[in-house]
């Protein structure tokens, strides 16, 4: 931990689906002055992110389910197509991210490549998110998908050409952050 922040007081301001904090703390300036500042911070725990592509059809696969968030800011629908992700839960970032793709897609894939770890709100949220890609086939699918019941999921899946969905980011129908960063990453690397 940094020599430069002095936690105060942490106060626990709602601990219902996951955990938000307010934390009083001070932070020595590098001129050596100390301030006092005041933030808060939702602890929803650590995920992963993936993006599933068919190197022969130049395909992706995406989901499509009702985020609220986005819908209280102007998302008239609340529809939201993303890659698929999970939270970590107590799983390491691999086991996670296969079984989340399994319950989501309906893909049982095996073998997952790490791409990089980001932070995707760090003003506000603890959460890292672990990001990778995985080749899929047709034969690897087994089941429609589409989440699970008692998580409350109704996920659409889709299958994409590459090109079809960086046309999307351009047009706002692909809006999520992860998912934006997942298909400039197989595009930038010449993976599709």
């Amino acid at each position: 931990m940094s020599q430069n922040i002095n936690i105060l007081k942490t106060e626990v301001l709602s601990n219902n689906w996951y955990t938000l904090r307010k934390v009083t703390y001070e932070y020595i300036k590098p001129d050596g002055s100390i301030q006092t500042q005041e933030r808060e911070a939702y602890d929803r725990g650590n995920g992963a992110t993936i993006l599933l592509y068919n190197q022969q059809q130049s395909t992706v696969i995406l989901t499509r389910q009702f985020r609220l968030p986005t819908y209280l800011n102007n998302n008239s629908t609340g529809m939201l197509i993303e890659a698929c992700a999970g939270l970590l839960d107590k799983d390491n970032p691999e086991d996670c991210i296969r079984r989340e793709t399994e319950e989501e897609t309906g893909y049982l894939i095996t073998d997952v490549r790490k791409i990089f770890e980001a932070y995707m709100s760090p003003g506000s949220v603890t959460e890292i998110l672990h990001f990778f890609v995985a080749e899929y086939t047709k034969d690897m699918k087994v089941h429609d998908g589409g989440g699970v019941e008692h998580e409350q999921e109704n996920i659409e899946v889709l299958e994409l050409s590459i090109d079809k969905a960086m046309t999307m980011i351009t047009t706002g129908e692909i809006k999520d952050a992860k998912t934006i960063m997942l298909l400039q990453y197989v595009k930038l690397n010449q993976i599709l």
